[in-house]
């Protein structure tokens, strides 16, 4: 087993590809055939599997869910942090924070137009500690 741990800065709110960066790690692991777990250790954020090659899918995706869950919802009790911080929250536990992959060949077995992303949901991220184990 391999474990590391990447951080990653995402400039802004947002869908940001982690692709290459989680290949880096399979590579390093050493490991040609297995998995690699990827574990996201915020509450604002989430990983999630799509489209990689037309940029319009994550703008699409994006605009849906800020459709979805609205900032400034006069219901949300949890202000303290600003009006994106519960929407980010909402976003993260309704997207997932964990990812398993399959290891072929010494890399993320990933189809043809997947890519690995950070989505980011607060508009001024700090950085984000992704657990990144491979076995």
């Amino acid at each position: 087993m391999f474990r590391r741990i990447l951080t990653v800065r995402a400039p802004r709110r947002g869908l940001h590809e982690i692709t290459r960066e989680v290949a880096e790690v399979v590579r390093e692991s050493g490991v040609r055939e297995g998995m690699c777990h990827l574990f996201l250790q915020h509450t604002s954020a989430s990983l999630v599997l799509n489209e990689n090659w037309d940029p319009s899918v994550r703008a699409d995706l994006e605009r849906h869910l800020d459709r979805l869950v609205p900032e400034d919802a006069p219901d949300y009790t949890h202000t303290l942090e600003g009006p994106d911080d519960m929407p980010s929250h909402i976003k993260s536990a309704m997207t997932p924070v964990s990812l398993l992959i399959p290891v072929e060949e010494g890399r993320p077995a990933l189809g043809t137009w997947q890519g690995v992303y950070l989505w980011e949901h607060r508009d001024e991220p700090g950085a984000r500690r992704l657990v990144v184990t491979v076995f």
